[in-house]
């Protein structure tokens, strides 16, 4: 086991499946005492199970995140539990694939994506900055998606959320900055994951492992840039920056023609 996190403490939210849980594991391999948060009670003790397996050191905090008194009695006991937090990691969220136009009746779809994806990150984040503050070091590292940095149809509700929770994230370090705070965007692929999996025809589309894309968090987390993104992802950025309208409008048949050719594959 590597000793390169030794001596650090990491909350990470979304722990129980998936890339959390998969980073939680290479985290706790890196030295890091991990924090591991989720609703999934059971999977959460299966993935601490793991890790002290392994000789590792993880604690599980069954937890609602979208339940304000759930959060905050879980912050309560991280506090107090942890002489230091080194790194939150806001990586738990939900996603819906739904047509703006068959969603006008459905407003309650953004109100529960927010709930998880920009509410509870923010209400944590919130939580655990007075120590972050004490100490004169914290990282805050949220799980975000290349579909941010380019316009993509059917998931407004999902990237609204992110997009709030990148704007945020970028205030805490403009606010806090220069008292130790710092952040990283992760600009995932699409990813093969549970939450991905409930969209049929994705499965006929070449995806990034869950054990890939943890290694993009263990990159946010030992080495801190502002960003971690695919070439693809920064080229959108960049063409968003200069040619906004004409990007936008060269994505639409690119994404018509790519759902046609997975329903084909699904169907195949």
């Amino acid at each position: 086991m590597s000793a390169r996190l030794a001596g650090q403490t990491i909350v990470l939210t979304g722990a129980s499946s998936g890339i959390g849980a998969e980073a939680a594991r290479k985290l706790a391999r890196l030295g890091a005492t991990v924090c591991l948060l989720a609703r999934r009670e059971d999977e959460l003790d299966a993935v601490v199970a793991d890790i002290r397996f392994a000789g590792g050191t993880a604690h599980a905090y069954a937890v609602n995140l979208t339940d304000a008194e759930q959060t905050d009695a879980v912050t309560a006991r991280l506090l107090a539990e942890h002489d230091r937090i080194d790194a939150l990691v806001n990586n738990a969220a939900r996603s819906i694939r739904r047509p703006i136009t068959e969603s006008l009746d459905r407003l309650h779809d953004h109100e529960r994506t927010m709930a998880i994806n920009y509410f509870a990150a923010v209400r944590l984040t919130l939580a655990l900055v007075p120590r972050f503050l004490e100490q004169r070091h914290g990282h805050v590292v949220i799980s975000s998606s290349m579909s941010t940095q380019v316009p993509i149809p059917l998931f407004s509700a999902y990237l609204a959320s992110k997009s709030a929770l990148e704007s945020f994230t970028r205030s805490l370090v403009a606010e806090l900055g220069g008292e130790g705070v710092s952040a990283t965007t992760v600009y995932f692929p699409m990813v093969r994951t549970e939450m991905s999996g409930k969209t049929d025809i994705y499965q006929a589309m070449p995806m990034l492992s869950a054990d890939k894309a943890a290694n993009w968090l263990v990159k946010a987390i030992v080495d801190k840039p502002t960003r971690v993104t695919s070439l693809q992802g920064a080229a959108a950025e960049i063409g968003m920056a200069t040619i906004p309208g004409v990007l936008t409008a060269g994505m639409r048949p690119l994404f018509r023609r790519m759902d046609r050719a997975l329903e084909k594959r699904a169907k195949g």
